[in-house]
């Protein structure tokens, strides 16, 4: 039988739902800070993302899905969003066109990587992105989307943030970053050393603990930027505090892509196991010019869709159980169970099951479904018109005459 390729998973059934769910809620958030649907392709020019997200990344270098299309033209399933819809924005003419323009997007994203729990091949990804609006305003307006949506969603996360400075500071502080990097190269893993000669930079977004250690004495960006990105930042800051938003700031935040500039901001999660990003995004002013089109400005975020659904399935698990799960022990009884269950339909959710199985797999089957009151007639009921009853949250149970069931379930 053919199935899915490895990474790559159907979302269907209460998954699907939940999918929706976030959808609905991040469009309706982010239509409400004045952004508009775009649609991009899945597959583009490999070049985008070498350009864009970087060669010494990790995505570029070991993760995408790239080969030579029937006419030789060497292509890629997009690995992230926001260097597609940069690329539609400089292909149409908008970097020309003036003013501010604001996109969300959502959908697949493709990234060839072991796949484990929280991490696909194919995943999914809602993100928004903001163009020709430099203010730091924008920046905290960003944020302050994302944690609307985290809050609608009742999804807990900690806001870490950071600023990766400018042409102008950014340079001063590699230069004193690479020196500490080789003074320590013996001692860093081979990720680490490969990046010393490729992107120094991403060396702080190492996850391995030894590396970790090391890097706790190496110079902080944010001991190293000028009058102008210190003083944006410290603005950031008092925006966040001004609108309720607690934060930490992480001086180590990198974000794992080369494009970032100034704001670097990710929300982080415990509710699935151990921290972990569930979304984040920052300040890209050079992409655009680095892609072709005209300097301009550009700050974005993206989420984790699975993420998402990881977190909010667990909680659904553990809301309190509703509904009526009714059967029968033998299928003589499949008619009465049936016309009970329609009744019962008037006023509550009812699962009627059509077969005759024993009484523990029915149980089974009444916990899966997640109902509150499992009923069920078995012969000795039948003889007495009565029903067994057990509550599945207080576990509790009691044989009830069929005449009084809707008294004894209220």
């Amino acid at each position: 039988m053919i199935q899915a390729l490895r990474g790559m998973n159907d979302i269907m059934d209460d998954e699907a739902k939940l999918y929706k769910k976030i959808i609905d809620v991040c469009e309706d958030t982010a239509k409400k800070y004045g952004y508009e649907y775009i649609e991009i392709p899945k597959l583009e020019e490999t070049a985008l993302f070498k350009r864009s997200v970087g060669e010494s990344s990790d995505i570029v270098g070991k993760e995408m899905y790239q080969f030579t299309d029937k006419s030789g033209n060497d292509v890629c399933l997009r690995p992230e969003g926001t260097a597609g819809v940069v690329r539609a924005f400089i292909e149409h003419k908008m970097d020309r066109a003036g003013g501010v323009k604001k996109y969300f997007y959502h959908g697949s994203m493709f990234r060839y990587e072991r796949p484990q729990k929280g991490r696909l091949r194919e995943f999914h990804q809602f993100g928004i992105e903001c163009f020709s609006e430099g203010s730091v305003y924008e920046d905290a307006s960003v944020i302050l989307m994302l944690s609307e949506i985290l809050k609608k969603l009742d999804i807990e996360a900690t806001l870490k943030i950071n600023s990766l400075g400018d042409g102008d500071c950014m340079p001063k502080y590699r230069e004193k970053l690479l020196k500490f990097l080789k003074e320590n190269e013996n001692e860093l893993c081979s990720d680490c050393k490969r990046r010393i000669s490729t992107n120094p930079i991403r060396v702080l977004d190492c996850k391995v603990e030894h590396c970790q250690k090391i890097l706790q004495n190496a110079p902080l960006i944010t001991e190293n930027l000028n009058e102008i990105c210190a003083g944006e930042f410290s603005k950031l800051q008092e925006i966040l505090t001004a609108n309720g938003v607690t934060f930490e700031v992480d001086p180590k935040l990198v974000r794992g892509l080369d494009y970032y500039t100034k704001t670097a901001f990710e929300f982080v999660s415990g509710e699935i196991g151990s921290q972990s990003a569930v979304g984040g995004g920052g300040r890209y002013d050079n992409l655009v010019a680095f892609l072709g089109g005209r300097p301009t400005f550009g700050v974005g975020f993206a989420l984790g869709i699975e993420r998402f659904m990881e977190i909010l399935s667990s909680k659904e698990s553990k809301q309190k159980r509703v509904g009526i799960y009714i059967c029968a022990l033998d299928k003589k009884y499949i008619d009465k169970i049936f016309k009970i269950g329609i009744d019962l339909r008037r006023n509550f959710k009812v699962e009627i099951s059509y077969e005759a199985k024993n009484l523990q797999k029915h149980l089974k089957n009444a916990d899966n479904k997640n109902a509150e009151i499992f009923l069920c007639m078995g012969e000795n009921e039948a003889k007495n018109d009565e029903l067994f009853m057990k509550n599945l949250i207080a576990k509790t149970n009691k044989n009830i005459k069929i005449a009084e069931i809707l008294k004894e379930i209220r």
